[in-house]
């Protein structure tokens, strides 16, 4: 009988024994359930952001679905307007002299052999006396040699005599030729006794700089004017070697002035270097602009240029719709779900109401309101053409997805001011 009660004792520890590890087993599975939902739910708000319906009707918020767009893949590149070498010109004197007069302001148009300074020299006046006596020397020895031609002919002169006068009209058509050339260059007559050189624009164009000023000494080798001819302007743009092989003559080219409006201009690839710029490995690339787009450039303009390399139909969205957090990029879709905030209780202030009498304490009641909730999907972005951006999702969503494409940006500081709901 005593063994009976043994056994029963015992059987009543083992099971009671199990119960309690049962319920350790329970309550440890409900607590790390329970902080496993909570570490999602918690990870999940990072992404999420709700808006309530006033909320919503204030920033405008404005949905759309990806579309199939006909997009442009580019490369971008930067450089400077410029002008060939051949239509810029940095005009200086051969003969240095004092500027006696100037005739053109900078930034007036000049048409090729304008005058646009007169130099004052007198060592012009001494190559004009070396001219006009060297013509004189060739007439006189011009008839001397017909002369002793005609006695040599005859045999009543030696010819040596005639070989001395035909040498010396050689030397002397020599002299006049070199001071003929030397006024030339000058732009000047070889008539008159003038002593004033004319500085004469080489090309047609616009005065740049103008270096000297009225009575100065204008020296040999400095630059005195600059005139730039802009008809024949060109785009130098600097591409880094990972692109070269995308690059080709031919290609079109659409570009903005960095620091002007936002006009897009287009030009078109006419030359690919075949060396390296400088030190930072980029490439020149030179593009003609289309010459009804070269009013108002000047040479030396910052630009922000897309090269166009082909046309693709590619999954998109308006441009808007792409948010940047980080280093990530970022859609807003709509969920599903909308939640309603619940009235609070009524607090009680002692007093008894009858059955059927409403609370009005307004300062314990919330009104009920919807909230719509969002949720950030991170995408790669593409191509950016015609105001539409080529997406790429990481993972996939909803082919029937309501996408914000208006909004998004405020969605966004919404959510990186804490990931809670926005009230």
């Amino acid at each position: 009988m005593n063994n009976i009660k043994i056994n029963n004792r015992l059987r009543t520890r083992i099971n009671t024994n199990i119960l309690f590890l049962v319920s350790c087993i329970f309550l440890l599975t409900s607590c790390q359930e329970k902080k496993a939902e909570e570490n999602h739910e918690e990870e999940k708000s990072e992404n999420e952001v709700a808006l309530t319906e006033a909320q919503f009707k204030t920033v405008g918020i404005e949905y759309g679905t990806i579309e199939n767009k006909n997009l442009n893949k580019v490369i971008k590149a930067n450089g400077f307007t410029a002008v060939p070498p051949q239509n810029a010109a940095n005009i200086s004197t051969l003969i240095g002299g004092t500027v006696k007069d100037i005739f053109v302001l900078e930034g007036t148009f000049v048409n090729k052999g304008k005058v646009l300074a007169t130099i004052q020299n007198l060592e012009v006046v001494e190559m004009k006396e070396d001219y006009n006596a060297a013509i004189a020397n060739i007439e006189y020895l011009q008839l001397e040699y017909n002369r002793q031609k005609t006695l040599s002919d005859e045999n009543v002169n030696p010819r040596k005599i005639l070989q001395e006068v035909k040498a010396k009209l050689a030397v002397e058509r020599a002299r006049a030729q070199a001071a003929k050339n030397k006024l030339n260059t000058l732009n000047m007559s070889t008539n008159g006794s003038s002593a004033l050189i004319p500085i004469v624009a080489p090309i047609s164009g616009y005065v740049g700089k103008i270096n000297i000023t009225k009575g100065a000494f204008a020296e040999t080798g400095t630059v005195l004017f600059e005139v730039i001819d802009n008809s024949q302007m060109h785009l130098d743009l600097n591409v880094y070697e990972k692109d070269l092989a995308s690059i080709s003559v031919g290609q079109e080219v659409d570009f903005v002035l960095t620091n002007q409006s936002n006009k897009s201009i287009k030009g078109k690839i006419f030359g690919i270097n075949k060396s390296f710029s400088n030190e930072s490995k980029t490439i020149a690339v030179h593009a003609k602009i289309n010459p009804s787009d070269t009013k108002g450039l000047i040479s030396g303009m910052y630009v922000s240029a897309n090269i166009n390399i082909n046309n693709a139909t590619v999954q998109a969205l308006p441009k808007d719709a792409i948010v940047k957090n980080g280093d990530k990029y970022f859609i807003f879709i709509q969920e599903e779900h909308q939640e309603e905030t619940a009235k609070a209780e009524p607090k009680d202030d002692g007093h008894n109401h009858a059955e059927g009498e409403e609370h009005h304490d307004d300062e314990n009641e919330t009104p009920t309101h919807k909230e719509v909730h969002f949720e950030a999907i991170e995408v790669i972005p593409g191509t950016t053409d015609l105001g539409y951006t080529e997406v790429n999702f990481v993972s996939e969503i909803p082919a029937d997805a309501k996408i914000v494409v208006k909004g998004a940006f405020y969605l966004l500081s919404a959510m990186k001011g804490g990931g809670e709901h926005v009230h």
